[in-house]
This record gives C-alpha cells, sequence and structure tokens, in this order.
C-alpha cells in the first residue's frame, strides 16, 4: 500500500538516475524494503519470524545446491554419497549439517509465523490472500520436506517414503494405481529417488515464487500489527528503513547464534538414529517415525483405529491429516469477529491459549511416541479438540464474545491518547 506520506525515492547520483530511467529495480526495493515503505510502528518481534522465514529459504536454497553436486540418486549409492559429501568433500559437513539442521529451524520459524497469524488475526480481511498464499508455501514446504528426507536413503527415509506414499492407497478405486504412478513401481525404489530427487530440488524455486506472491500480497494493505487497527495517520506508522531493517537485523544475528549452536555442537541431535543404517528393505524399524516438524499431522493420522460403517480407518485418519491443514483455507470465513488481535478478546485468548496451544504439544508429543496407548488416546483426544478449536468454538466465540475497546489509533496504543484523534474523521 502506498500512504500519501511514504517517503519517495529521489536518486542523485547521475547513474542511479539513468537507472531508475531504464530499469527502476532500485525504486521497486526502495519502495518495498526501504525508506519508501511505511510500517506500523507496532510490530513486536513476533513480526521478525517472516523475514527470518525468508533467510531460513535463502540457507536451504544455496546449501542445498551445494549438496545436489555431490549427490547421486540411486539406491546403489545415494547413502555413501552423503557420508562423501560430509567425509571428504571441503566443508561438505557444513552444507550437510547446515542443510539438514536448517530444514529444522525453518519450520520453528514458520510455525511461529502461522501461530502468530492465528493469534493477532492475521488472516482477516484485507489479507485473506496474504493467509492463502502463505498456507500455500507450508504445503510446499511439507512436500519438499518429505521429499529431502527421503534422498539420505537410511533405514527411516525408506519406510519413511513406503508409509507415507502407501496412505495414498486408501484411496478407493485409484488409490492402488496412484501409489504404483507415484513410486515408478509397488515400492520405493530408483524411479521413486529420482523423482523425488527432481521434485525436491524443482519445489523450493516455486516456493520461492509463492513467496513473491505473498509478499506482493501482504504490500497491498499493508502490514497488518498487533491491535488489529488499521493505520490511519502517518504518526502510526514509520519507514522500514532503518527502523525494521535495524529489528530484523538484530533477530537474524540471534537466529545466527542459535543456528550456528545446533550445526556446531549438536548437529545430528534431531537425525534419527536409524537414518543413519542404510536403507533395507528386509528390516523394518522397530517405530518408523517421519521427522519432529510432521508429528501433529501423523498424530492425527494414527489417531483413527476403527472403521466408521463401510469407511476405513486408514482413509479416515488419511482425510483427517490432510484437512488439519486444509481448514486453515478457510479461517477468514469462519472467524466472523471484527476485532482481529487476540489481546483485545479475551474469550478467544483463553481458548488459544489453554486450548489450542496444549492441543497442538500434545499431537507434537505422540506423533514421535509410539502407536501404542497411552499415546493414542490422547492423540484422539487432541485430534478432537484441534478440529473443534477451528470448526465449532472460533465460530461460536466469534459470534458471541464481548471484545474489549480498542485503541483509537495504533500512536494511541504505543504512547497514549492520540492528539489528532478529534480531528480525523471517523470510519
Amino acid at each position: 500500500m502506498s500512504f500519501p506520506w511514504a517517503n519517495e525515492y529521489k536518486p542523485s547520483h547521475p547513474f542511479m538516475k539513468w537507472m531508475d530511467e531504464k530499469l527502476p529495480l532500485p525504486r521497486l526495493v526502495y519502495n518495498s524494503v526501504g525508506g519508501g515503505y511505511p510500517v506500523p510502528r507496532n510490530l513486536n518481534y513476533f513480526w521478525n519470524f517472516g523475514f527470518l522465514a525468508l533467510i531460513c529459504l535463502t540457507i536451504q536454497i544455496v546449501t542445498g545446491i551445494v549438496m545436489a553436486m555431490h549427490y547421486a540418486a540411486n539406491t546403489a549409492v545415494a547413502f555413501d554419497t552423503i557420508e562423501h559429501t560430509v567425509r571428504d568433500v571441503n566443508w561438505g559437513w557444513l552444507f550437510r549439517y547446515a542443510h539438514a539442521n536448517g530444514a529444522s529451524a525453518f519450520f520453528v520459524v514458520i510455525y511461529i509465523h502461522i501461530f502468530r497469524g492465528f493469534y493477532y488475526g492475521s488472516y482477516k480481511a484485507p489479507r485473506e490472500m496474504v493467509w492463502l498464499l502463505g498456507v500455500v508455501i507450508f504445503l510446499l514446504m511439507m512436500a519438499t520436506a518429505f521429499m529431502g528426507y527421503v534422498l539420505p536413503w537410511g533405514q527411516m527415509s525408506f519406510w519413511g517414503a513406503k508409509v507415507i506414499t502407501g496412505l495414498f492407497g486408501a484411496i478407493p478405486l485409484v488409490g492402488e494405481p496412484l501409489q504404483q504412478w507415484l513410486l515408478g513401481g509397488f515400492a520405493p525404489d530408483n524411479a521413486a529417488l529420482n523423482r523425488f530427487f527432481s521434485l525436491h530440488y524443482l519445489l523450493p524455486f516455486v516456493i520461492v515464487g509463492v513467496v513473491v506472491l505473498h509478499i506482493w500480497a501482504l504490500h497491498i494493505p499493508g502490514s497488518s500489527n498487533p491491535t488489529g487497527v488499521e493505520v490511519k495517520t502517518e504518526s502510526d506508522t514509520v519507514p522500514f528503513y532503518p527502523y525494521y531493517i535495524a529489528k530484523d537485523g538484530w533477530a537474524v544475528g540471534a537466529f545466527a547464534f542459535l543456528f550456528a549452536a545446533a550445526v556446531f555442537f549438536f548437529p545430528n541431535s534431531l537425525g534419527h538414529p536409524d537414518n543413519y543404517i542404510p536403507a533395507n528393505p528386509m528390516s523394518t524399524p522397530a517405530h518408523i517415525v517421519p521427522e519432529w516438524y510432521f508429528w501433529p499431522f501423523y498424530a492425527i493420522l494414527r489417531a483413527f483405529t476403527q472403521d466408521f460403517f463401510f469407511i476405513p480407518a486408514k482413509l479416515m485418519g488419511v482425510l483427517a491429516m490432510f484437512g488439519a491443514i486444509l481448514v486453515w483455507f478457510f479461517l477468514p470465513w469462519l472467524d466472523k469477529s471484527p476485532v482481529r488481535s487476540g489481546s483485545y478478546r479475551p474469550t478467544y485468548k483463553k481458548f488459544f491459549w489453554f486450548g489450542l496451544i496444549p492441543a497442538m504439544a500434545v499431537l507434537f508429543y505422540c506423533g514421535g511416541a509410539p502407536a501404542a496407548e497411552p499415546y493414542v488416546m490422547f492423540s484422539q483426544i487432541a485430534a478432537l479438540y484441534y478440529f473443534a478449536h477451528f470448526l465449532i468454538i472460533l465460530p461460536i466465540v466469534s459470534a458471541i464474545e464481548k471484545p474489549l475497546p480498542l485503541p483509537y489509533s495504533i500512536t494511541e496504543a504505543v504512547l497514549g491518547k492520540d492528539d489528532g484523534a478529534e480531528l480525523a474523521p471517523t470510519a
């Protein structure tokens, strides 16, 4: 969004003037992430995670390209090429561990980014398209991460691929042919490994394209803020540069410190021990489990243990697993509250902190636990609340709760009563 008070790009150097006339790329940068982009003055540190997500995506693409230079998508040598990269290639260990831990860091950042959106109502009008594109990015990330987990061709890679692709077999009529078509055979083998490698290399660039659309859609209405009140006057905003560039820079420094600590001191802490064993189709691991960032949805998948009339439990689990993410697409219309921010919605806030967050914590834990009691029962309870939160509780609460009084403006929320409030027209 271009506010009337936004700083105008005025190049002074002759070359920059010529550049602005022929290819106004500096003007685009200035108006997008520079002094020409006014941003609400009250953004807290949760708003830094969008920029951190972009940093994580960059890390994954750069390290992934280097890893691909030394990888061979062949079941006979795939495991060995990873070991060769770590042990024999100069700085190969750094690129491998940065890429492996970068995936986890990416999902940590994205989960915080998403739940910030839940709490502050970032999905509500006029930012529905920003939210929808964000959910598409998350789905693409899940697909990319799953295919990447298969590439090392360790025990958990092979059996994870077999279990997850086996889910398509639950689809009536077309399930089995679809599964064989995806794998290029009856089980994960060379054909599947080649396909997964090709798509794993391709999808990050698709994500980049959707991220561009995500940021573009964000710039049309402008950034949301913790109060949920829209920008009214110039006093409500500050230029993105230097203020939020500096704030994002601090966040990047803190992130880099934690990320370096993980890469240098605990590089294998998030990896499953069985995945350091070469894939063996004749030896099934005692406990097949995906990477930690899939655990909530894996727990929902396993929560269905009994057939419902003619509907198999496996099919219901698959539908529920995908539905757990697809329901996010409908949040802009399920939440009818005129107030965006959870800070001014006392009832919604209670359900968020004491309902949704504990339910997700239980699903995270149970997704990584064995498929046995009491973990299955806990998964069923948490999954039931998860869907009830979005499909029942959220619409009802948004319709009946009485929100707290909102500040007139962002400036009033930050500095007290806005002197221009009496002069400004009311909507």
